[in-house]
């Protein structure tokens, strides 16, 4: 591969605006893959200890917490995200002025999120807990590992804006040592705390805490060694529209992955309505359902980047060829996880859970979402490329129509139809968000990619979105 096709300078970032968008984006993915693969197999290994360590009950308490935590978790990194989609048009455009002010507002709009976060989170916690009609049974459990994790919010946050930008640059790289550190330090600190301290459900929360304070040191650490963000005091002293630009492209995106968020509460709280094995059963299969989404999304999160850059560049055509061959990851990641979850999911269930009637519900939900798991990897994909180009409106709106979807789906059909429900949930939201923004991609996207002047009318707000 010679350097003019693959445009990466000795620090590790790479120029997408220049190269051939499949090699650029293949050196930009691997190693983000791999990231947020780590990510989620300590999240399963922590999930596994737990399981095993503790009991079903802890793994039900600690599995509850999951769409909390993706409401308050989901909001700074959809935030990150639409930050780093500015910061990365800044550098695609070679703006360096207004990239180190955009910088510098993230870093303030940032501080204040976390502290804001952790406060709402801990002072919210136990209403949202009896909101969700948590067990009594794992009430306490949910209660103690929330309190930790939540109490610790900022280095989470901190780890997902350091990372985003760090994206934004091309570097895929150094998250991905964070993660191997990180990772190695949490399955240690785990099996530390819950087989040998007997510590429980905290020590599991703990570990976690842990691994994510080490993973934003180092990469803050690396974000310091870029000459281009650099920062003096004068780019603190930034005009309102800095901060208004990055709060009108961060907002939409961070309040889609917290409406999202609420459409997955209000389906823990029918599952949670039937008891602590459905509980259990659920958490596993969210579990499963996330890792095998994962190179799905990291082809999305791939996409925001590679958009982002050429938008900056007003390299427009470049962006239809980085959307075939993120289409092409994601088809070949269905094949491969999509059978999976139809032909074992036996297998895949008894490695989390040990009752037998948890694993008969799991492989209701398994094979049916991993026959369906080809469209939530498009609408990753389609999601991020239209949130690239700095039109972050539908994206959040198709997030409403996935709350109200799966709210309809659950609460209409749980009790008819029991467990399968929550697959069937889960396809519906990935079926209605992918039409809208599928729409608003070949709506809003193409006829801009092609430079054509005009949009019509009925279609001009649609545009603007």
């Amino acid at each position: 591969m010679s350097s003019k096709e693959l445009i990466i300078t000795n620090r590790g970032e790479i120029d997408f605006t220049k190269g051939k968008p499949l090699k650029l984006i293949l050196s930009f993915y691997w190693p983000l893959l791999l990231t947020s693969m780590l990510q989620q197999f300590y999240n399963f290994a922590d999930t596994w200890i737990v399981g095993r360590g503790l009991g079903d009950n802890a793994l039900a308490a600690v599995g509850n917490m999951g769409s909390l935590f993706f409401l308050i978790v989901g909001f700074s990194f959809g935030l990150a995200n639409g930050f780093s989609v500015l910061i990365a048009q800044s550098y695609g455009a070679k703006d360096e002025e207004m990239l180190k002010r955009r910088f510098a507002a993230v870093i303030e709009l940032g501080f204040v999120l976390a502290v804001f976060l952790s406060c709402f989170s801990i002072v919210f916690l136990p209403i949202a807990l009896k909101l969700l009609q948590t067990d009594t049974v794992i009430i306490g459990d949910s209660l103690k590992y929330g309190y930790i994790v939540f109490g610790g919010l900022s280095a989470g946050i901190c780890y997902n804006i350091s990372g985003s930008v760090l994206r934004a640059f091309g570097d895929s790289q150094t998250p991905l040592k964070a993660i191997i550190i990180s990772s190695v330090l949490n399955l240690s600190l785990d099996s530390l705390f819950i087989f040998v301290l007997n510590m429980g459900v905290e020590g599991a929360a703990i570990a976690t805490l842990c691994s994510q304070i080490i993973s934003s040191i180092i990469c803050i650490n690396r974000i310091r060694k870029i000459e281009l963000l650099k920062l003096e005091k004068g780019h603190f002293i930034n005009k309102r529209f800095v901060y208004i630009d990055l709060l009108k492209n961060g907002l939409p995106m961070a309040f889609m992955n917290s409406i999202t968020a609420i459409g997955c509460m209000v389906v823990q709280y029918f599952v949670n309505g039937f008891g602590v094995v459905y509980t259990a059963a659920y958490a596993a299969c969210s579990k499963y359902l996330n890792l095998f989404m994962n190179p799905a999304a990291t082809a999305g999160s791939a996409m925001t980047a590679y958009a982002s850059q050429n938008y900056g560049a007003k390299e427009y055509e470049r962006i239809k060829e980085g959307v075939k061959v993120c289409l092409g990851i994601v088809f070949i990641s269905y094949v491969l996880l999509g059978s999976l979850m139809f032909f074992i999911p036996d297998k895949l269930a008894g490695i989390l859970l040990s009752g037998s009637e948890q694993i008969n519900l799991a492989c209701e939900f398994l094979p049916r979402c991993g026959v369906m798991l080809i469209f939530v990897n498009v609408l990753f994909v389609v999601r991020s490329a239209v949130q690239g180009m700095g039109k972050p409106m539908l994206p959040m709106l198709s997030g409403v129509l996935e709350m109200f979807l799966r709210i309809i789906a659950i609460s209409f059909f749980i009790g008819k139809i029991g467990f399968r429900a929550t697959a069937y949930a889960e396809i519906s939201a990935w079926i209605g968000a992918l039409l809208v923004n599928a729409y608003a991609f070949y709506i809003a996207i193409v006829p801009f990619l092609n430079n054509e002047k005009r949009v019509p009318n009925w279609k001009y707000i649609f545009h603007k979105l």
